[in-house]
């Protein structure tokens, strides 16, 4: 993923340099178990945890040699150790031991930051519910003027998707956080279980139940897909807004600076372009869900085809939904929001959006359902609404946006369970 739509701290998490880091500190973990097993002597421990992590240049320009990144890394990995140590290093291991239990412990550190990100998101949704509970606004099916509602009830339906979004990156967290360190093909055969124990321990990770070589990819595919599923719901949001602001419409603003420009040529232009954004990196999750699911099925106890994929899909799909979620923070965070376009909108149709308080009147007066319906409709199709039923004889209720809100409040008081969460 280029770095525009990467945050520094997610995108330090998938550098080259911290990928080495964590291996060394797989290595050496490894080591540890081992010398409590009496397998590898203390000092070369001792020699094998005072390694630096070595620098990309030099695992890049070894691994131009050999064509083979992890052999490469422990190569570098070892010109600081003392050769009687080095011996010890990766012991009774095989390459995607120290893959597969570092990109996990990866993972758990990644999905945690988008966690972090959903969970603020989240939480400036409920606030700005809570805010615009009473700011009645039209609303639209199919975009046209339906039934009256209120802002905050729009932000209320983006926070409880959120919320669901949070619950199954949780799951799909928990589902990613293991390793393994089972060898070759994931029988132990020369290591011992107490080292993936140990390891895997240390690093916060569960394990792989049943191991081959690597760990189970529908758990990154799982991943993938919470993040493809949290991004569709923030292009909701995005979405939503972006029709909002439409000139013909203009209820809401995305926050903009005095510098800002929106056009090369026409000054007066102020677009929507944050909105715009974050919907068109949801387009690039859900393709990378797809491809995820590709990557599930591999032959025997592995193949190296899901490798390639992985480089590209995990750390962008992960960059992404950081990019995404913190944006989408910022973003409703300091939305502009005009009550009073709202309040416009409502009257725009003259009267019509009521039809239905109408139409329920008529019905529960006697009225035979076909004849009620088309009397409503023929009086919505009048300039003027109300007094097009006054010409039918039609006795309307009052025509207020009130009519409509009256149970609200049950959805207000749902909403304080995800205040609650904040707290």
């Amino acid at each position: 993923m280029i770095s525009r739509y990467a945050l520094p701290e997610m995108l330090d998490l998938w550098s080259d340099r911290s990928r080495y880091a964590t291996w060394a500190r797989v290595e050496v973990l490894a080591a540890e178990a081992q010398a409590h097993l009496g397998r590898v002597p203390e000092d070369a421990v001792a020699d094998i945890r005072r390694a630096p992590a070595p620098a990309p240049a030099r695992v890049a320009e070894i691994e131009r040699e050999r064509d083979h990144e992890v052999l490469s890394f422990l190569a570098a990995y070892c010109e600081d150790i003392p050769d009687d140590s080095a011996r010890w290093v990766h012991l009774g291991m095989t390459s995607y031991d120290l893959v597969d239990t570092a990109l996990g412990h990866t993972l758990s550190r990644a999905a945690d930051l988008v966690v972090d990100a959903a969970r603020r998101l989240r939480g400036v949704l409920v606030d700005r519910a809570f805010e615009h509970w009473n700011t009645v606004c039209v609303g639209r099916t199919h975009g046209i003027h339906a039934e009256p509602t209120t802002f905050g009830h729009k932000l209320a339906g983006f926070a409880f998707a959120i919320d669901r979004s949070l619950r199954r990156l949780a799951a799909a967290r928990d589902a990613v956080a293991v390793g393994t360190i089972s060898g070759s093909v994931g029988t132990y055969a020369l290591i011992d279980p107490h080292v993936e124990r140990y390891v895997c321990g240390a690093l916060g990770l569960g394990v792989e139940q049943a191991p081959s070589q690597v760990v189970a990819r529908d758990r990154h595919a799982q991943l993938v897909q919470a993040l493809a599923a949290l991004g569709a719901c923030v292009e909701q949001i995005a979405l939503e807004l972006r029709l909002l602001q439409r000139t013909e419409v203009g209820e809401v603003e995305e926050r903009r600076t005095v510098a800002y420009q929106g056009s090369s040529a026409m000054p007066h232009k102020r677009n929507p372009t944050t909105s715009e954004r974050l919907c068109g990196l949801s387009r690039l999750l859900r393709g990378h869900a797809t491809t995820m699911l590709e990557d599930v099925a591999l032959w025997h106890e592995r193949d190296l085809a899901h490798s390639s994929v992985e480089r590209v899909v995990l750390p962008d799909s992960l960059m992404v939904a950081h990019y995404q979620a913190a944006m989408a923070a910022d973003l409703v965070a300091t939305l502009t929001v005009y009550p009073e376009r709202m309040s416009a909108a409502l009257d725009r149709t003259r009267g019509s959006i009521y039809s239905s308080a109408v139409l329920a009147d008529l019905l529960e007066n006697g009225t035979e359902r076909e004849k009620a319906y088309r009397a409503v409709q023929a009086a919505a199709s009048a300039d003027d609404f109300a007094a097009a039923l006054d010409d039918q004889g039609v006795a309307a209720g009052p025509l207020r946006p009130d009519r409509y809100l009256g149970n609200h409040d049950v959805i207000l008081y749902r909403l304080e369970s995800l205040r609650d969460l904040e707290d």
